[in-house]
């Protein structure tokens, strides 16, 4: 099964978490910037909600990839407070006719004062359960 894995990270938060699904899935994490060079099964896409929405970068990635490149994308985000990432994600895709997976991960990231430490050893834990849970589906 061939899997990617792309994400956009202000903070550090959602890299952390993407490059423990790239480790798990046996691939390298990339930021958004950096387009599908070949089909995949699966792409892992991660990002967090900025101001109410996703960064731009990620819209625009989205507006990139080709339907018929992508077996289906499965979402994970982080945030200090919303946890509207995989709705907003979702929409985007779905507009390119890009199956979306209904299994997306989401943990709580450090922001200023906020979930110190987060994502922390126990978020990591849960993102190899669910990396391991979508690969063997």
């Amino acid at each position: 099964m061939k899997t990617a894995v792309r994400f956009f990270s202000q903070t550090g938060n959602t890299k952390k978490i993407a490059d423990k699904i790239a480790d798990i899935a046996g691939c390298k994490s990339e930021s958004v910037t950096v387009g599908l060079d070949e089909k995949v099964d699966i792409l892992f896409l991660g990002a967090s909600v900025y101001g109410a929405s996703i960064a731009k970068q990620v819209s625009d990635f989205i507006a990139r990839l080709h339907a018929e490149d992508i077996g289906q994308v499965v979402v994970f985000s982080t945030s200090a407070i919303s946890k509207r990432g995989y709705k907003l994600m979702k929409r985007e895709l779905k507009t390119r006719k890009i199956p979306v997976a209904d299994e997306h991960f989401y943990c709580k990231g450090q922001f200023y004062g906020l979930h110190k430490g987060h994502p922390d050893a126990k978020d990591l834990e849960k993102v190899i359960e669910f990396t391991n849970k979508v690969l063997t589906q």
